[in-house]
């Protein structure tokens, strides 16, 4: 039986159809622009089409769209699985907005969240109107990037606040670290709550044996993934799955899951993407071991390679989790530059400028390759033979490659600001008066911005927060060894925004 259902119903559609009068207006190729057509050829056009006869509604599916996320399901082990393609984003906010809201009696609903979640998280509890219990993320000070959320840490918060309804983590990081995500859920379900997870970077992770475990298998009871970041699909193509347990102990609402999703989603969805999904998750069923344990065996190669050249550092799996990772994702590469005389933003754009390879990310110490089976050995050495030719031109320090430069200032402490006290959920700081001020009167005021120092990339103040003396010191630090402020929207950083009550 065909595991593609979806792609093979556009198939026959595209072949039977005489004549087409409805959305979209382009008419398959014949009303797309000429160069467009001349570049990416003109087929795919012709399953860009919406809800007809052959191709099911993403927003109350029967037929074809129903079958294909139930073989997704049964590919990840999950109760239920729905397509996406409003990307991870509407995953986050959906699985946010279905556990916790305003509240009753005006007191919010609480939800445990790290510090280190993306700005969707965020937006997720703006449109709730939940109020966040924010939990400190550990910091792999050796190479400055966030490590896992610790179990311990979400124990202290639960028997703190009881009362909360939901576990936020996020698992893999953008770095591939991994939390312990079955102790996690262990705590989260001894309060008879679901631990959400943000799997972004994970969807991979169910497919390969010499890879972490994925959430689900874990016990997460929900979690979302961006297929398109680690394997085949589109980009905006994401999943959003529900555990087994969690929807027949009744953790997780379906209900409130598909209401959620029906106000996060857009009701054109692209049946391209939709098709990208089912194809993507087919490939990996089939092939994802092989495609997979080549990635790692590929990522292993540059590492080795890496290590063995002046100045730079790219630790494995094992190096990590003696760092207090709980695990790491082999195929993620994190490169330091700390002996390299080099910040990892000048890395990037000497790779870019001379020699034409763009990676992932940067930040003032690494850069981030992220590898999938579409990498080749070839795209390897290119990449090798650039590092090796950089290293030779740049004020290395000729220290080991094991024996990182010490960091200073900030960076040097590896800790940061202890979290503030909360004025404001992040919906009233969002619907608040807002007002910029000068940078030396922060201290006292609600934050109307984040402000999140790289390395660790870790937000120091939310808005609705009260930017304390300590923050105060540790922003004026920042400021001062010129490293990256993201959040703040005065780039100059002589001011920020306030909320104004």
């Amino acid at each position: 039986m065909s595991q593609t259902p979806l792609f093979d119903s556009l198939k026959e559609y595209s072949e039977r159809t005489n004549g087409y009068f409805r959305i979209p207006g382009h008419r398959f190729e014949r009303g797309i622009p000429a160069p467009f057509t001349d570049f990416a050829g003109s087929k795919i056009f012709k399953i860009d089409v919406t809800e007809t006869p052959a191709a099911d509604d993403l927003h109350n599916p029967e037929n074809v769209i129903a079958d294909s996320q139930r073989y997704t399901a049964e590919a990840f082990g999950a109760e239920k699985s729905f397509y996406l393609v409003n990307g991870t984003t509407c995953g986050n906010q959906s699985m946010i907005m279905a556990a916790a809201g305003e509240g009753c009696n005006g007191r919010p609903d609480k939800i445990l969240v790290p510090r280190n979640v993306h700005k969707s998280v965020m937006a997720g509890l703006i449109i709730s109107g939940a109020r966040p219990v924010y939990m400190p993320v550990d910091y792999i000070e050796e190479f400055g990037i966030m490590g896992k959320l610790d179990s311990e840490t979400v124990k202290r918060k639960l028997q703190k606040h009881p009362d909360s309804k939901a576990v936020f983590a996020v698992s893999p990081t953008y770095h591939g670290i991994c939390s312990d995500i079955e102790s996690l859920s262990v705590s989260a379900h001894g309060y008879d709550i679901p631990l959400l997870v943000d799997e972004a970077h994970g969807a991979h992770l169910y497919f390969c044996r010499n890879l972490p475990a994925g959430a689900l298998s874990l016990g997460a009871d929900a979690c979302a993934q961006s297929l398109h970041k680690t394997a085949g699909a589109l980009t905006q193509s994401s999943l959003l799955h529900l555990g087994r347990r969690a929807v027949q102990s009744g953790r997780i609402n379906v209900h409130r899951i598909d209401s959620a999703l029906r106000m996060t989603m857009s009701t054109s969805p692209s049946y391209i993407l939709l098709t990208s999904l089912e194809l993507a998750r087919n490939d990996l069923q089939l092939h994802g071991e092989e495609y997979l344990n080549r990635t790692i065996e590929l990522a292993g190669k540059i590492r080795i390679k890496t290590n063995d050249i002046p100045g730079f550092r790219c630790p494995d799996r094992e190096t990590l989790k003696n760092c207090r990772a709980f695990d790491a994702d082999p195929t993620r590469l994190v490169i330091n530059c700390d002996n390299a005389g080099i910040s990892g933003y000048e890395l990037k754009d000497l790779l870019w400028g001379k020699f034409g390879i763009d990676i992932e990310m940067a930040d003032s110490r690494n850069i981030l390759l992220l590898l999938s089976y579409g990498n080749t050995d070839d795209e390897a050495k290119i990449f090798i033979d650039a590092l090796e030719k950089i290293s030779k031109i740049l004020p290395i320090s000729r220290l080991p490659s094991s024996m990182p430069a010490k960091a200073t200032g900030t960076e040097a402490t590896g800790r940061l600001p202890e979290i503030p006290e909360m004025a404001l959920t992040p919906r009233q700081a969002y619907y608040s008066e807002t007002r910029c001020i000068r940078w030396e009167e922060m201290t006292g005021k609600i934050a109307a911005e984040p402000a999140a120092p790289y390395p660790p990339g870790i937000p120091v103040v939310y808005p609705g927060e009260i930017i304390t003396e300590e923050i105060c010191s540790y922003l004026d630090q920042v400021k001062k060894e010129g490293r990256h402020l993201h959040g703040i929207s005065d780039k100059s950083l002589e001011t920020i925004r306030i909320c104004d009550v």
